[in-house]
Parts: C-alpha cells; sequence; structure tokens
C-alpha cells in the first residue's frame, strides 16, 4: 500500500480502504435535540461509520449584515436560520455523546473561532472544514493549531486558493483530505463537474479526494468513486418529509445504506490492467476457437478453407489467429474429419 490515506479513530481513508460514507445531519434537525438523536438512529440503522454535525453560534459566526442575506433555498435570512437551527453547547455535547455510544464517530463543522473552540472543548477527533471557510485563512490557521486531522470541502474555491488552505495545514503538519463540492441545493448534473475532482487531485497528488453532493441521488457519489474518490458526503435526514432547509438535498436511511454498499462496490471495481484474468481461464476453453479440420484430409494434401476452419473451443493447440498461416501448407498425416489441428500434423 502506497497510497495516501488519513486516519480518524482508528478509521484508514484512502484508495486502499472501503469509501468513507458521511453522514451529514447539519442543521436538518431545526435545532431539536429529540430530531437530532432520531437521525442518529437512523444513521446508525444504515451503517454509517462517520455523523457530522454543524457547529453554529451565531454571535460570533455572523455580523448583523447577515440579516439581510437571504439563501438561494430559503425565503427567511441566514441569521434567522441559523439562530432557529443552532444547538447550545450542552445539546451538541450530548449529541456527540449519542453519537458514540451507537459505535459511530462524531465530527462537525465549526463556523467560527467561537465554535472550533467548543469542538475542541469535546475532544472531537477530525474537523470537517466547510467550502464556505475554505478561503478563511484565519479561522484555518486557528483550526489547524489542534493538530487533528481535517476534511476541507472546496466549493466555490480555486486551486490557488485551495492551495493556500492546503499550506497552512501542511505547516502544522495536519492531516487534511479535500472535498469537491457545488454549493448549490440541489445541484444539477451538469453541474457536478467530476473534471473539477480531478484537478483537484492532479494538483494535489498526496492527499486524499472525495467528493461533498448536493444532488438528489446517489449516481454523483458513486461516479466519484470510480473516479478515485475516497470520501463521500451528503446530507442525511431519518425520512424525507422533514421541512428543514437542506432535505431536498438529503438521503434516508434507505439511500444512505444503498450508497454504502454500492460505493464498496464500486471500489472494488477500479483499476487493474487489460488482459485476460487469471480467473478467466475457464471461459477462455470453451470461448475461444482453435484450428479444426472440415473434412477428411490425406497426408501431403494442402490446407484450403475447404478443410480446415476456426471452431470452438479453445482447449486444441492451434488458436484461430494462426489459421492464416496455414493455408496453403500440407498435412504431414492423415487427419480425420472434425479434428482440432496439431502443429506436428502441418508441414
Amino acid at each position: 500500500m502506497h497510497n495516501p490515506f488519513i486516519e480518524i479513530v482508528g478509521r484508514k481513508i484512502g484508495l486502499d480502504f472501503p469509501p468513507l460514507v458521511i453522514a451529514e445531519i447539519g442543521i436538518n434537525h431545526e435545532g431539536s435535540l429529540a430530531v437530532a438523536k432520531a437521525m442518529v438512529d437512523a444513521a446508525a440503522r444504515a451503517g454509517v461509520e462517520v455523523v457530522k454535525h454543524q457547529t453554529h453560534i451565531v454571535a460570533d459566526e455572523m455580523s448583523g449584515a447577515a440579516k439581510q442575506v437571504i439563501p438561494g433555498n430559503a425565503d427567511v435570512s441566514i441569521y434567522e436560520i441559523m439562530e432557529r437551527c443552532a444547538l447550545n453547547a450542552a445539546d451538541e455535547l450530548e449529541l456527540k455523546h449519542y453519537v458514540e455510544s451507537k459505535g459511530m464517530i462524531f465530527i462537525s463543522t465549526p463556523f467560527s473561532r467561537a465554535a472550533a473552540d467548543r469542538l475542541e472543548e469535546m475532544d472531537v477527533a477530525a474537523y470537517k472544514i466547510g467550502s464556505g471557510e475554505c478561503n478563511n485563512y484565519p479561522l484555518l490557521e486557528h483550526i489547524a493549531q489542534f493538530g487533528k486531522p481535517v476534511i476541507l470541502s472546496t466549493g466555490m474555491n480555486t486551486i490557488a486558493s485551495v492551495q493556500k488552505a492546503v499550506a497552512i495545514f501542511d505547516a502544522h503538519k495536519v492531516p487534511v483530505a479535500l472535498l469537491h463540492t457545488t454549493n448549490l441545493y440541489p445541484t444539477p448534473a451538469h453541474l457536478v463537474r467530476f473534471g473539477a475532482m480531478l484537478e483537484l487531485h492532479e494538483a494535489f497528488p498526496d492527499k486524499i479526494f472525495g467528493l461533498s453532493d448536493h444532488t438528489l441521488t446517489n449516481t454523483a457519489c458513486l461516479g466519484a468513486v470510480a473516479l478515485g474518490a475516497s470520501i463521500l458526503e451528503r446530507h442525511f435526514t431519518d425520512h424525507m418529509q422533514r421541512t428543514g432547509p437542506d432535505i431536498v438535498c438529503s438521503m434516508d436511511e434507505a439511500a444512505c445504506r444503498a450508497l454504502i454498499t454500492e460505493s464498496k462496490a464500486m471500489a472494488l471495481m477500479r483499476g487493474g490492467t487489460k488482459g485476460p484474468a487469471a480467473e478467466e481461464q475457464v471461459t477462455i476453453d470453451f470461448a475461444f476457437a482453435t484450428v479444426c479440420s472440415i473434412a477428411p484430409i490425406a497426408k501431403g494434401e494442402v490446407f484450403t478453407k475447404a478443410n480446415i476452419w476456426v471452431k470452438r473451443p479453445g482447449t486444441g493447440p492451434i488458436l484461430a489467429e494462426h489459421f492464416n498461416s496455414i493455408l496453403g501448407k500440407t498435412a504431414t498425416r492423415a487427419i480425420a474429419n472434425d479434428e482440432q489441428l496439431s502443429w506436428d500434423a502441418i508441414e
């Protein structure tokens, strides 16, 4: 194994391991700890390994100007949404313990310095950083000082701005994984842009990469795995009838279970070289054609298309590819009809 990997609580993440599916509960609980726990239960049933939350401490995260900014997928200001959806410190700690009690790993995205400090106090194992914070270098610097692994979303950013972020983590020797994403909720297929994900991989070949996806199905995530993604993240809900802002682009329990199963299978399909697999020999034996007589042939008779041809199975000594080289040569002995020719019968 020489592919790069990172490790979070013993879970190795990289090309040599099954893709990691992150279930992002985010703010889908709308500020209710009980709903958040129901979502955690659903994630556990689906087989999720990592549950992601969002840590919003609104006063530290946003200035009053945010009260005038309405997101594309909402009709009230981002300030109001976050005030409504934020969990307080006690509830968030309880949520973390609840996730861990189910044998899963709790990570969260801090949207401010105070949020990062809260998570550090909670002793989270790793940090997820959202696309909006990818170029928030003061905050990245602050988080890098904790020395924990980081999963960085890079939506709305360029290779150059991601480079600056990566440099901060490299300077602190913090392992970082990079996720391509498109920050439209939901994301239409033509804006998923696998090319951008591969560009990220080419620019940072020593970093593991993946996709944080906001489309409506698992298709994009599975395509990403085929192209080498090691981390997949989708918003998550226990059922699609919830009213949270990100429910529309969330996966439910069944979709999540499918994503975990199918992404593992997709990862097994990667790589390989063109040539017969050893396991295909059983098929080669019947499926390939070898040279056979199609009429009795006397000793000294010339081989022509009238007396020899190529037929299955592939068990004869002379493969079809040699057929033309035999035409015009003569038989060294008598050959019965329907015999697989051998080289010693040819002059």
